[in-house]
């Protein structure tokens, strides 16, 4: 195998996991094919992240094909980095599956959970890679439609509420992207995103331009849960398995965003995005209300899943700030918070998953005293919570740092102070958790001693050390996201 065939093969291995996992049907089969495939998925990106960083971004055609007339796998710095991420979370919540779905779901179950897995994975990384407009259509239906079994097989039957209410909303914002899709092609005559690029500012379809540009910005951001088009995500991650709830968090939302960023910067342009309509300044007052707003609702939730949901739409606020600044500085710093929030939550909801199969829930209640009962799995929680304020040595620290520096950049000091002065209500929703775990008496229903299976814990751990481990050594994160961003403004046509 040559390094050249791996931008296929990073979708297809775990793609044709999925009707194998059907086969063979035992939980045990199940749970090693879909950890093994992603754990292939998750080397691939890797190989290839070292390839592109080398020797530039790959183009792989299907079938032989040449673009535009074929479809295009197309692996640059931006989507290398996001390869990274949503391989190498889908791997650790595999892995962490084998205790956790084992637990929360019935057995004949398990099989079709690890059906889907595999199906949400492979659907996220071809959204990453492939390079053709329809086809990207195509991954994120098959990421979305599993998202939505994935959800409802929570034991809670508010999983079955928060699954209907994610398949109406990720319908109609899957419908607003493919029609605005249609319109690029009814004025561009082509679906090849770099064609797309080439092609746009010759057409003379403008108000078809405009009309796309609209509909798939609200499609976009529908998937990725930006404020007001928030109101699936609570539900969705408070009521899924907690291995689901980790994955999502951690990718989904993720993925999205850099859709947005390959059709503002990569197929729309600058120009068209900033000066043509006001998407920057819309972005901007959408990602202000959403931090302000989604954070203190955060600071009145009993559950810690529903908490760090809402903290979620925050963050994203944050993501959506750096890209509504469309500089060096602001573009690096969305498109670091993409991976430094994708390893924070994803293991604040591993952790999590953990406290309730051992407390018996993951509410304020049920952690009082957790500090003593489950010391490792309480101070990691401490610690992603820390990277989540943007702690100085910790992952988030890096993304809002950067943020600072745009703001500064864009001579918006007001906006510096911003984002420092909203990390403090972080500060006090992470404080609440700090207080009953380490200053409150555990009840007296509260469950004795003993941390989570390894199995669960280990993958949990690993994430959270991996929020300090990027906050220290910021090379390749800050690199890479520097790459990305130069991409992203260099390639505006």
């Amino acid at each position: 195998m040559t390094l050249a065939h791996l931008p296929a093969l990073v979708v297809v291995v775990p793609l044709l996991a999925a009707p194998l996992v059907v086969l063979v049907r035992r939980a045990a089969a199940a749970w090693a094919i879909a950890t093994a495939a992603c754990a292939f998925s998750f080397a691939a990106a890797i190989l290839l992240s070292a390839e592109v960083a080398a020797h530039g971004p790959m183009s792989y055609h299907l079938g032989n094909w040449p673009p535009p007339w074929g479809i295009e796998y197309r692996v640059d710095a931006l989507s290398a980095f996001v390869l990274v991420l949503v391989s190498g979370i889908g791997t650790a919540s595999a892995l962490y599956a084998w205790r956790s779905a084992a637990a929360e779901l019935s057995r004949d179950q398990l099989y079709l959970y690890y059906v889907m897995h595999c199906l949400c994975v492979a659907g996220l990384l071809g959204m990453t890679v492939t390079g053709d407009a329809f086809n990207l259509f195509v991954f994120m239906e098959i990421a979305s439609l599993s998202s939505y079994v994935l959800i409802a097989l929570g034991r809670d039957r508010r999983a079955l509420l928060a699954a209907y209410q994610y398949l109406i909303l990720g319908t109609i914002g899957a419908t607003f992207y493919v029609i605005g899709v249609g319109l690029l092609y009814l004025a561009t005559g082509t679906l090849n995103i770099a064609d797309l690029a080439e092609r746009l500012p010759q057409t003379a379809s403008t108000r078809a331009v405009l009309a796309a540009l609209a509909f798939i910005t609200v499609g976009v951001s529908l998937k990725l849960a930006l404020f007001p088009l928030h109101f699936w995500l609570p539900n969705a991650y408070a009521y899924a398995p907690s291995a689901v709830t980790a994955l999502l968090a951690a990718t989904a939302t993720k993925v999205s965003v850099y859709v947005l960023l390959r059709f503002y910067f990569g197929v729309f342009g600058l120009r068209l995005v900033t000066e043509t309509l006001p998407m920057a300044e819309i972005l901007l007052v959408l990602s202000l209300i959403a931090i302000v707003t989604a954070s203190l609702v955060a600071l009145w939730q009993e559950n810690l899943k529903r908490l760090f949901a809402y903290s979620s739409v925050a963050q994203i606020g944050y993501i959506t700030l750096g890209v509504s600044m469309a500089s060096p500085d602001g573009l690096t710093a969305a498109v670091v918070h993409l991976f430094n929030h994708g390893i924070t939550k994803g293991a604040l909801f591993l952790l999590l998953g953990g406290v309730a199969l051992r407390a018996g829930g993951a509410t304020m209640g049920s952690v009082q005293g957790l500090g003593r009962r489950m010391p490792l799995t309480s101070l990691a929680i401490v610690i992603a919570g820390l990277s989540l304020i943007g702690v100085p040595g910790t992952a988030g620290f890096v993304s809002k740092w950067y943020l600072v520096l745009g703001a500064i950049e864009a001579g918006r000091w007001w906006l510096a102070g911003f984002v420092v002065a909203t990390s403090l209500i972080a500060v006090a929703y992470v404080w609440r958790f700090v207080e009953a775990a380490y200053l409150s008496e555990p009840g007296p229903a509260t469950p004795g001693r003993g941390e989570a299976p390894a199995a669960m814990l280990a993958p949990a751990l690993a994430l959270a050390a991996a929020c300090v481990f990027f906050g220290l050594q910021t090379s390749w994160t800050v690199g890479s996201a520097r790459r990305a961003a130069e991409l992203l403004l260099g390639g505006v046509p």
